[in-house]
């Protein structure tokens, strides 16, 4: 029997950041990404609720949960502009990142082409490195650490 699935292209996922500066809500795509990773377990704490009842199995709950969203890609500029860094790049690696405290908090979303809804979180930004050879583009990163229960959005 066929199966009723099919798998998704990686290259359908669009990203997302919040400019929380804006006058209105304005989202700022994040282009040129080449690579990401969602872990949903990262940040999870357990408890050991394992007793002499256990039967010498071992038991846990889970007291927190977590996840980081890691994107990895290119360094884009403006075409018309070339000392002009990609908005959402931009606002991710100025703003949101050299933001302390309560400021270190923003916004991304995140879908896949085929969704109708977007994934929401508020999270932190960890800037990631930046670099390259000689004969390859300049790269950019940023690692996405989700704070509190994740939401989402239809898509308008």
């Amino acid at each position: 029997m066929a199966s009723t699935t099919r798998p998704i292209d990686a290259r359908g996922w669009i990203f997302e950041v919040e400019d929380l500066d804006a006058a209105t809500p304005t989202w700022l795509p994040l282009p040129g990404i080449t690579t990401f990773t969602h872990n949903p377990g990262e940040n999870e704490e357990t408890a050991d609720t394992t007793a002499f009842d256990s039967d010498g199995q071992y038991e846990q709950d889970v007291m927190q949960r977590g996840a980081t969203l890691s994107l990895e890609g290119q360094y884009r500029v403006s075409k018309t502009t070339p000392d002009a860094q990609d908005p959402g790049q931009n606002y991710v690696d100025t703003v949101w990142a050299a933001g302390l405290g309560t400021e270190s908090r923003g916004n991304i979303r995140w879908r896949h082409t085929t969704q109708t809804s977007w994934v929401v979180w508020e999270a932190t930004v960890t800037p990631g490195e930046k670099g390259g050879g000689t004969n390859e583009k300049t790269t950019w990163a940023a690692t996405f650490t989700k704070c509190g229960a994740a939401t989402t959005a239809a898509v308008v």
